[in-house]
């Protein structure tokens, strides 16, 4: 046998063993895409319109809660108006008050005041911005500051 022709046969050999491994790569190849496609369904060509329908709302039908989660409705709300005393402002806009100046910090002028607007609460007493007819600028007042006239 000559070099030539061992050559040859040393390469048919090998020819076929690379065949033998391309035909297992390609079959596992193969393998895998049949396990993907089983477990992940294909998507669907699209329906025409008229095969499209609205959503029944039937009812379902029991299920067995073991394993799966079960959805109740939101518990009960509670009224605003149960225990808690909502108390509204005492002087109302546009009536005349008298306003007493606190003796600590800036001296006011004490007299008689238009409530102007209505402020929400700080603390425990509600405020009040307030004018005299004989000042160019308005005051903030507690509740606890005025009295009616």
């Amino acid at each position: 046998m000559t070099s030539h022709s061992t050559k040859a046969a040393g390469r048919s050999s090998k020819a076929a063993r690379r065949s033998d491994k391309k035909t297992t790569k390609t079959a596992r190849a193969a393998i895998k895409k049949t396990s993907k496609s089983a477990r992940r369904p294909t998507r669907e060509a699209a329906r025409p319109a008229s095969a499209i329908r609205a959503p029944s709302i039937a009812p379902q039908p029991a299920l067995k809660t073991s394993g799966l989660i079960m959805r109740t409705p939101s518990p009960p709300v509670q009224p605003a108006g149960h225990g808690i005393k909502i108390v509204a402002h005492k002087y109302q806009v546009g009536e005349t008050v008298y306003f007493t100046s606190p003796t600590f910090g800036r001296a006011a002028a004490s007299g008689s005041y238009t409530v102007v607007k209505l402020l929400p609460s700080e603390g425990d007493d509600y405020q009040y911005r307030i004018k005299s007819s004989g000042e160019a600028f308005e005051r903030v007042a507690k509740e606890s500051q005025l009295d009616r006239v």
